[in-house]
């Protein structure tokens, strides 16, 4: 059994402009209706798309595995809390993947900048949360686990958004 697992991926936010100018259907495809109404509402809708794309990516990689053998374009989605904070949504073969590998909650962010959209997932299994005591208070447990998974996200985008300057900055002595 998996202990945990990663995943990550970028998409340039350029490459999901044009897919969006030159074929509208991909949209319907790949997300769901409530990832396509909030990213219509945003003021800037293709780096939220690309973001949710990126995300569709990092959760299955996290999961270990990718669209086919039986996992559908809209088996994964991303929805969002009331304060707006990412959270994955898995149905159909993912979400079988995802209980055979106990996984109990995947961390989620979603960041972008100008030019290029990253997603991170982290796959939370019971073999990685803290063991139990029987004096621990299960919700705060459950909130040590949210910021080991999110401590660990955020090392990914700081090293990341290196990668992204050391890239941009070899691009432009080019």
């Amino acid at each position: 059994m998996q202990l945990a697992g990663i995943g990550v991926d970028m998409l340039e936010i350029a490459r999901m402009r044009r897919v969006l100018a030159t074929n509208p259907r991909f949209i319907e495809r790949v997300f769901t209706s409530e990832e396509r109404s909030y990213c219509k509402r945003c003021a800037r809708p293709a780096e939220h798309f690309a973001a949710r794309f990126a995300a569709h990516e990092a959760i299955l990689k996290a999961l270990g595995c990718g669209f086919g053998n039986g996992v559908g374009l809209l088996d994964v989605s991303v929805g969002r809390t009331e304060n707006g904070r990412p959270f994955a949504v898995l149905k159909g073969r993912a979400a079988e993947i995802a209980a055979e590998q106990g996984v109990r909650e995947i961390a989620l962010s979603l960041s972008h900048t100008h030019d290029v959209a990253v997603a991170n997932a982290v796959c939370v299994t019971d073999e990685v949360r803290p063991e139990q005591d029987g004096k621990a208070d299960a919700a705060a447990e459950l909130v040590a686990s949210f910021k080991k998974a999110r401590s660990i996200i955020d090392e990914l985008e700081r090293l990341q958004s290196e990668l992204i300057v050391q890239e941009t900055q070899s691009f432009q002595e080019v």
